[in-house]
């Protein structure tokens, strides 16, 4: 074991102390490829209930430190990384400078901080339990996403993989409440408008002008179908999805969690929101 390697599965077991589950990502920050017995979005497969030592991304979190110390063994040179969202009480604003995010004092009071390996900020605050937050970009802040439910932070001191800067705790403050401002736009569920016609992945000639945005909207038609055409809407939105994974625009273990969840708002069951999910991405070709 490297000195790093030690860091980081100390730092993992004083963050399962704090009640954060812990896991471990690959080199790129993606999540752990799942292994050939347990394919996502299989019928009748629950991630949340999946035993399999690093298979489904943030599902595979834990507070449990021999399977933390196992984890760590099976993703050498991993990053560590906690699932955020009800079960860590954690909703986190991740600010990425680089695609015009920025701290908003009116909405974002100091508290626990870090400096992220890509030069920007994560803001951690107390989840306030209740309705689920979702993980997306805060409504009316490019740049600025909450990682809540269904989401997922890399954590101190991980190493980014582009810059090669750590990732560290700034300021020494606790983990603080939401402002009720910050709250309300956090759940919001109108950070874009959902088109009236059939929506396309594609603009601009065939680029992506606003994934996060084309993301909201594809997510709320899931919402809005009539109870008697959930499945199939869910199919095609998971088809429109799989193209954003397919972009590079969003990672697949974490378009499969997001849907899911979709799929569970909208009163799917888990075997057919699995379902729908599964051929929507073998319909545009991806891996589930």
């Amino acid at each position: 074991m490297t000195p790093r390697d030690g860091e980081l599965l100390t730092a993992a077991f004083g963050y399962a102390g704090r009640g954060w589950p812990v896991f471990f990502l690959g080199r790129t920050k993606r999540p752990v490829q799942n292994c050939p017995a347990c394919p996502t979005g299989a019928p009748g497969h629950d991630p949340a209930a999946c035993e399999c030592l690093t298979c489904h991304g943030f599902h595979a979190a834990t507070l449990d430190p021999a399977r933390i110390r196992a984890m760590h063994a099976a993703v050498p040179g991993g990053k560590l990384a906690i699932a955020t969202g009800l079960r860590a009480g954690l909703a986190v604003a991740d600010i990425d400078p680089r695609n015009g995010g920025a701290i908003d004092h009116a909405l974002m009071p100091p508290t626990y901080a870090v400096s992220s390996g890509g030069r920007g900020w994560h803001l951690y605050y107390q989840h306030p339990g209740g309705a689920r937050i979702p993980s997306r970009e805060l409504a009316g802040h490019p740049g600025v996403d909450i990682k809540a439910d269904g989401g997922y932070v890399v954590a101190p001191p991980s190493i980014h993989p582009d810059t090669r800067l750590p990732y560290r705790v700034i300021g020494g403050r606790s983990v603080v409440e939401m402002r009720r401002p910050l709250l309300d736009l956090a759940r919001a569920t109108t950070a874009a408008p959902a088109p009236s016609g059939p929506v396309s992945p594609v603009a601009d000639g065939g680029r992506i002008s606003s994934p996060p945005a084309l993301l909201a909207a594809l997510l709320a038609k899931v919402g809005e179908a009539p109870a008697g055409r959930r499945r199939t809407t869910l199919y095609g939105v998971a088809r429109g999805v799989a193209r954003l994974v397919s972009a590079g625009h969003l990672d697949r273990a974490e378009a499969v969690a997001i849907l899911t969840d979709a799929g569970h708002a909208a009163g799917q069951s888990t075997r057919d929101t699995a379902a729908a999910i599964a051929g929507g991405f073998r319909a545009e070709g991806v891996r589930t």
